[in-house]
């Protein structure tokens, strides 16, 4: 199990270059909790470059640990952050909700916020990524791309909004299109992953949504080489693969960390689940493949400024040539 302890330093000139004075503001020192690593070069590492945009920001001292996957792990680590005077807590996942429910009360000082869960005490808060727009706007790229009229979504979970969204982006894209549905029930179970992507292509399925940050870089690299396509998750994942990967489907973590730490800050955070959608600008579509057609390119944004605005998505029959 990884269970290691470090703080973040100002080693690097541009970061120093860019740190402000010290915070005058509530902001002491941040902790971050990850359940493996700070080095997936997917969420683990979204959360790390948070903690970097605070500290550059702020001039606050930053810390991490790793392999926080149990509820007593959790809690070792909480005390010493505490002893260290940390008074904002990131839990870098949604199993972090829980433990801090149980534990926050213990420390009336600290603030606890966590990803996707159901944050229920005064010192602690839920983030959320409003996905069902996310996958909405990766199901109409997804539609129109595809050549045979037949995508794939291949989720983690049931529960993820970016699945309904897919399926009707998709929809309103082309109302002709199929989409398949397939649920890996894990977030890093790469072999099952590989499985169902395979049993999809088999069935026809040219564009694939890997919806997984724990198995959507293999499912990818497997995709392309069939010469098939996908719509990239939670990083822009385009530098797996140009002519492979369409667009991706960007939660910056990083931003909303800094958001969340200005909040605090400024006494202004507020407690229970708050969600985050592209009007935040933490939510966006990744880097065009060149094979995209421009025009479709140009519409695409143009609705997505049109849902910052107003809220509303296309509707189906909306078609882009």
């Amino acid at each position: 199990m990884l269970n290691r302890f470090g703080i973040i330093l100002l080693c690097f000139f541009l970061l120093s270059a860019c740190g402000g004075t010290k915070s005058t503001g509530k902001l002491q020192k941040v902790g971050l909790l990850v359940p493996e690593t700070v080095n997936d070069q997917v969420w683990g590492t979204k959360g790390f470059k948070g903690m970097l945009r605070i500290q550059s920001k702020f001039n606050a001292d930053v810390y991490y640990k790793e392999g926080m996957n149990s509820e007593p792990v959790v809690k070792r680590a909480v005390k010493e952050f505490s002893q260290k005077g940390v008074n904002l807590i990131f839990g870098h996942g949604s199993e972090y909700a829980e433990y801090f429910n149980d534990i926050s009360k213990d420390y009336p000082k600290i603030h606890f916020v966590s990803f996707n869960g159901d944050a229920k005490n005064k010192n602690t808060t839920s983030l959320n990524f409003k996905g069902h727009a996310m996958g909405f706007f990766g199901g109409m790229v997804a539609a129109h791309m595809s050549k045979r009229h037949n995508v794939g979504i291949l989720a983690a979970y049931e529960w993820q909004p970016e699945v309904e969204g897919f399926y009707q982006g998709a929809l309103a894209e082309n109302k002709n299109t199929n989409v398949d549905i397939e649920y890996v029930g894990n977030w890093d179970d790469e072999k099952k992953a590989i499985e169902l992507v395979d049993h999809m292509m088999k069935k026809g399925v040219d564009v694939v949504y890997p919806a997984g940050d724990g198995f959507n870089v293999p499912v990818i690299e497997n995709v392309k080489e069939h010469g098939l396509y996908v719509i990239g998750y939670v990083s822009d994942q385009s530098d797996l693969g140009e002519n492979t990967v369409l667009t991706s489907t960007i939660q910056q973590v990083d931003k909303l960390y800094e958001l969340v730490a200005k909040q605090y800050n400024e006494n202004h955070l507020k407690s229970g689940n708050l969600s985050f959608d592209f009007r935040d600008n933490v939510i966006t579509l990744g880097k065009y493949s060149k094979l995209v057609n421009k025009n479709f390119r140009q519409k695409m944004n143009k609705e997505i400024e049109k849902y910052k605005q107003t809220g509303k998505l296309p509707q189906e029959g909306d078609t882009y040539d």
